[in-house]
């Protein structure tokens, strides 16, 4: 499963997202936990092209628990302040990017680099289903419609955002 796949940031956001799903495919991601990376991915290169320096790379690393996808924004503005106070605000019809981020992925990490800012977005392959489940149940998911993140953290399926193909959205 360990593997490692590097493409410019650019504005063909649907060839990312494709790459994307391939290198999740790849690291044994499927269904809903692989569109979660595609829409985490996605929001993260918009940043890096509405509020960043519009150039960068994306790398994806397949790894014996899943993947991680870093992206590096050339400007380095992104600081942990920003991650820290993701909020959503209904007033605005932007800005829920770096929530969506840290809600979908299983680790989120920031680290200031000579380079600039790298975002390091990671999503766990779940654990093999068990042989027998009691009815609606999902493997990785409660039964309440809760997913649990590694952190023990619950998200709720309604607060996930809806993947918008082609649809860039600003993000704070």
């Amino acid at each position: 499963m360990r593997f490692e796949l590097r493409c410019p940031v650019s504005a063909d956001l649907g060839f990312i997202r494709d790459l994307v799903e391939v290198c999740g495919r790849h690291a044994g991601l499927q269904g809903e936990r692989l569109e979660e990376l595609v829409l985490a991915v996605n929001e993260a290169v918009t940043n890096v092209l509405d509020h960043g320096g519009r150039a960068g790379l994306v790398t994806a690393r397949g790894h014996d628990d899943g993947i991680t996808v870093e992206i590096l924004d050339t400007a380095g503005r992104l600081s942990r302040e920003h991650l820290a106070g993701a909020r959503v605000d209904p007033t605005r019809g932007h800005g829920f990017g770096l929530w969506v981020i840290q809600r979908l992925c299983d680790e989120v990490t920031l680290e200031q680099t000579g380079l600039g800012s790298r975002l390091s977005l990671t999503v766990h392959r779940p654990a093999a289903a068990p042989a027998t489940r009691h009815h609606g149940e999902r493997s990785g998911r409660h039964g309440d419609g809760h997913a649990v993140r590694h952190d023990g953290h619950a998200v709720r399926h309604d607060e996930r955002a809806a993947r918008h193909d082609g649809e860039r959205r600003s993000v704070s």
